[in-house]
Order: C-alpha cells, then sequence, then structure tokens
C-alpha cells in the first residue's frame, strides 16, 4: 500500500469522478485508476461503485477513508516535523471560521502568516461552532474561532477567550426602527426576521434571549451566511440580530442597539494534545502561546 494510492482514493471520494480526481492530483485518468485497482486488489475489497453516471464507496471504501486519512496526515506532520527540527516550518494548517468573526482581523492574520511562512498551505473551513469543537478534538481542524453564548465553554480543546460582544437589530435603511436610538425584543418581535439555521450557536443566542423575554419570533429565512442575510435585510424582506463588532462589516443596512438583548463571547480553540510546527506557528502570529489555559 502507497502513501499515493490513498491519496488518489481520497481525491475520488472528493469529488466524486476518477476524471475530476485525475485532474485535481495532476495525473492521466488510466493512472490513477490503475493505482486504485492495485490498490483494491491487495485489500482485496472494492473501494468504489462505478456506473455510468455516479462513483460512490463501497461499506469498505468508507470504512478505509478515515484511516488512510489519518495516515496522510501522520505522514504531512512528519515532514513537518524534520523540517521544524532543521529550522523551517512547512505543512498544512487547517483553520475553522464561523461567518461572523469579529475578534480577529482574519484576512490580515491570514497575509502576515504567508509572509512569514511561505511554504505552510492553509485552508479555511466555515462551520458552526459546536462542530468545529469536535473537528478539533478529532484532529480534523487544526485551530478554530467560534461564537459561543456567554457560560458555555468549548470542551476537551484548548481555549483562549478573545472577546465579548452585544448583539444589535439589522434592519434596512427605510425600517419603521431605523431612527430609533434603541429598541427592545418585544418591539423586534413583531418583524419577520433572517437567522442562521435552528441550534447553531449563532441562532441559539437570539432564540434564546427572546424565549428568555416570553417572546416568539418568525424566522422566515433561514441562511448560513450573514452576506446573504444582509442581502435579504436590504431588500426590506427580514430584519437580523448579529453581533455589534461584526456589522460594520455589512453593507447598506442600519443597526439599532437593543435593551434587552443577547450576546456572545468569541473564543480560539486549539487541540490538548499537540500541535503541528504550522499550527504553532499561526498562533505565533496571533499573538497567543500554545500553552494557554
Amino acid at each position: 500500500m502507497e502513501l499515493q494510492q490513498m491519496r488518489y482514493v481520497l481525491a475520488v471520494a472528493e469529488t466524486g469522478s476518477f476524471t475530476k480526481a485525475a485532474r485535481q492530483c495532476l495525473v492521466v485518468q488510466s493512472a490513477l485508476s490503475h493505482q486504485i485497482a492495485r490498490l483494491e486488489r491487495s485489500l482485496g475489497a472494492r473501494l468504489f461503485e462505478r456506473t455510468s453516471r455516479s462513483v460512490r464507496l463501497t461499506p469498505a471504501g468508507a470504512a478505509f477513508l478515515p484511516a488512510a486519512r489519518q495516515c496522510l496526515e501522520f505522514a504531512e506532520r512528519a515532514v513537518a516535523e524534520v523540517a521544524a527540527a532543521v529550522g523551517q516550518v512547512r505543512g498544512r494548517v487547517v483553520v475553522g471560521v464561523i461567518p461572523t468573526v469579529a475578534a480577529v482581523d482574519l484576512p490580515a492574520a491570514l497575509r502576515v502568516f504567508r509572509e512569514r511562512y511561505p511554504d505552510v498551505r492553509v485552508a479555511l473551513r466555515m462551520l458552526s461552532s459546536l462542530e468545529m469543537v469536535r473537528l478539533v478534538r478529532e484532529g480534523s481542524l487544526d485551530l478554530a474561532f467560534l461564537g459561543l453564548p456567554p457560560g458555555v465553554t468549548p470542551e476537551g480543546v484548548r481555549v483562549r477567550e478573545l472577546d465579548r460582544d452585544d448583539h444589535v437589530a439589522v434592519m434596512a435603511a427605510g425600517h419603521r426602527f431605523a431612527r430609533q436610538t434603541e429598541v427592545t425584543l418585544g418591539e423586534l418581535a413583531e418583524e419577520q426576521f433572517a437567522d442562521f439555521p435552528v441550534s447553531s450557536p449563532g441562532r441559539t443566542q437570539s432564540d434564546q434571549a427572546f424565549a428568555g423575554a416570553g417572546l416568539h419570533r418568525e424566522v422566515a429565512y433561514e441562511v448560513t451566511t450573514a452576506e446573504l442575510m444582509a442581502g435579504l435585510i436590504r431588500e426590506e424582506l427580514a430584519v437580523a440580530v448579529l453581533p455589534a463588532k461584526y456589522t460594520p462589516q455589512l453593507t447598506g443596512v442600519v443597526t439599532v442597539p437593543i435593551v434587552d438583548g443577547p450576546s456572545r463571547v468569541e473564543h480560539l480553540v486549539w487541540s490538548s494534545g499537540g500541535l503541528t510546527p504550522a499550527a504553532a506557528a499561526f498562533l505565533d502570529v496571533l499573538g497567543v502561546s500554545p500553552q494557554s489555559p
């Protein structure tokens, strides 16, 4: 079994196509197919079900994939550790981020990181906070930027609190509340809302605030990005409740403080089981010690 064969299997699984996988791996399709067939023979099981329209993992392929991914990650880490031993930082760092991160200027941090460590590949994943905590524990993410309600602490990872932030009401410039100096949850409850999906931390903060005030609201539009949310608001289709320090990034909307509104805490989390040299370097760019409690 060879590492390159594992890379080919992962590429096919991720793209759902031998053709796309070969293009991604910079090889001809026949070579990729031949190597996967060799691997299947050595394993004594087919990894993919192939039809004229699709490629799907077999049960054996689904069982093989997590271990293969881990093997490749360990191989990359071994190379990175050797490079670090001779004073070089290489490899890859995978960063998770919520859609409304505001405590850190992430694009600026990434630019500085690339200038200092040009041999490190960076990948960003935009996911929900609770999912990212799980992925950091499992090792699929090196570190992540979260937003959680006050009193909720990520477990099984190292944590640095970055900031605390109150939420504001976000609305179109022509909205009836746009000229007010403040608004209450009771007033907002009469509006149609755009918000994040149910049970996501970004949504839970607002749901808990309205429920705590004994109020029901209608979330007409469930979206996964604040940019789409802002588009709905600009068209006067909805209002939203978002962190105050994030909203300056949105254009064409008005924000109004909420008297009894929700708040959130932004956290940076990373593995408690040790970091790759690349991940440790990223924390250094952020000014965070890997040993922070």
